[in-house]
């Protein structure tokens, strides 16, 4: 059964911001090679500190004591693969939370296979769009690469489910975003379309949300305020921007300078 998702509130996804830029994360991201500079950058105008460390001795050695850790497999290699391995344990044997972002799990079997077996680690969250959320629920096995072919809504079952036996927050995005503990699930309308023209907003989200996932206290409101300060910052950015070239530099902007009272 489907659960019924809620309206997710602005006024908590304030005192989240709040509680991050006090907090200021140090987050280490093993990330795609196409998006490591525009995610260095969203992490900074946030108040964070992005670390990109992925030579597998060093991920471990870093990822113990990062304040939380991304795994995101856009460009999967084997070498690579086994630094996200080590990176993850080491989190795990610190107690850091890290975050999978399953970029074109479903489409792809080398990656498809990897994320599964990441899943007796433990994520603290998963961030992905709805095919690839299916996929890892093994709920769909098809997908074009990072785009979605489906609605986020369609995949609120296997979020659910991918919830309930991963033991992670999961947030599905698209033009409506859902966030699910697999007992509440939270809905975070926003955004803008040229977000998706942009290389990078999704997997910067992620980073984001890895950053949000470290902080004390409720983690499904955490995750759902990291899509609600991505969403509005598209938002903002999209109303001055003339394209997606100075909608991406905007966007950095906005982040740098939203604020509280934007978010209530």
């Amino acid at each position: 059964m489907i659960i019924q998702p809620q309206l997710f509130t602005a006024h908590q996804a304030a005192i989240s911001l709040t509680l991050f830029r006090n907090n200021a994360p140090l987050v280490h991201c093993l990330t795609n090679d196409v998006v490591q500079t525009f995610t260095a950058n969203v992490l900074l105008a946030l108040g964070a500190s992005p670390a990109m460390v992925i030579e597998p001795q060093e991920a471990a050695e870093f990822s113990a004591i990062a304040d939380s850790v991304l795994i995101n497999v856009g460009t999967l290699t084997r070498a690579r693969s086994e630094a996200m391995r080590l990176a993850v344990q080491a989190a795990n044997n610190a107690g850091r939370p890290w975050t999978l972002d399953p970029v074109a799990v479903g489409g792809l079997t080398f990656r498809s296979d990897f994320c599964r077996r990441l899943l007796d680690y433990r994520p603290a969250a998963i961030r992905g769009n709805a095919s690839e959320i299916m996929a890892l629920a093994r709920q769909a096995v098809a997908g074009r690469g990072v785009d979605s072919l489906h609605d986020s809504s369609a995949s609120l079952e296997a979020a659910c489910l991918l919830a309930q036996t991963s033991g992670a927050v999961v947030a599905v995005t698209g033009e409506v975003d859902y966030v699910t503990d697999g007992k509440q699930l939270l809905a975070i309308p926003g955004g803008a379309s040229l977000m998706t023209r942009v290389v990078g907003t999704g997997c910067a989200l992620s980073a984001v949300v890895a950053g949000f996932a470290a902080l004390p206290g409720d983690k499904l409101t955490h995750v759902a305020s990291a899509c609600r300060v991505m969403s509005l910052a598209g938002e903002r950015a999209a109303a001055l921007a003339a394209g997606p070239g100075s909608f991406a530099s905007l966007m950095l902007d906005q982040l740098y300078h939203l604020d509280t009272e934007a978010l209530v």
